[in-house]
């Protein structure tokens, strides 16, 4: 038996891989408090994020649906970066990352009447040296204001990637093997084109 799958997630790259793997589904955002809590670490952090969002948007919904709530961070020295709230906050976390490997944790969450699961990856990026300069061109374009990291992998964002160790869909935001095996776990077809 199929259900029917909500997105817990404003995200368009989650919903773009999803939609790679024709899941059908619809999307519905949960407003949670997204504050890190006092030493908490990053698998945690995104680990209660991700069933944070699934859990309140199933709540709201019907019981006969599947929801799937995901969160990304990228840590650097075992600081969690968020979005960055402004340009100067956006630059400082982009020269932080500057030469460096950091982290990027992602989680995923599945919630339905039956059962809740979670999974959590861990995937490393080392940047290449990243100046002032760049850091503000690369601002000017808009796509790292609403960016864990201030960075978009799968976009302008990739010219200050040397190498990743992990899933790449994952630092993008959700990763697909997982996601997939997830999904077929909680009887939601994919590939449903």
């Amino acid at each position: 038996m199929s259900s029917r799958l909500i997105l817990a997630s404003a995200s368009p790259r989650r919903r773009q891989i999803l939609a790679e793997l024709g899941v059908e589904f619809s999307i519905k955002s949960a407003d949670i408090d997204e504050t890190v809590l006092t030493d908490e670490l990053a698998e945690n952090y995104v680990s209660r994020l991700a069933l944070q969002k699934a859990q309140t948007v199933y709540q709201q919904s019907a019981t006969e649906v599947v929801v799937l709530g995901a969160d990304t961070c990228v840590v650097i020295e075992g600081n969690i970066l968020g979005k960055p709230t402004s340009p100067a906050d956006g630059a400082q976390m982009l020269l932080s990352l500057a030469g460096k490997w950091h982290q990027v944790y992602t989680a995923v969450a599945m919630v339905s009447a039956s059962k809740t699961k979670q999974i959590i990856l861990r995937s490393e990026v080392e940047f290449t040296d990243i100046d002032q300069q760049m850091c503000d061109a690369y601002w000017r374009s808009g796509e790292p204001e609403d960016k864990a990291g201030s960075y978009a992998i799968q976009g302008k964002g990739a010219r200050f990637v040397r190498q990743i160790r992990g899933s790449y869909s994952s630092i993008v935001g959700l990763p697909v093997a997982e996601t997939a095996r997830l999904l077929e776990e909680f009887d939601v077809p994919i590939w449903n084109f």
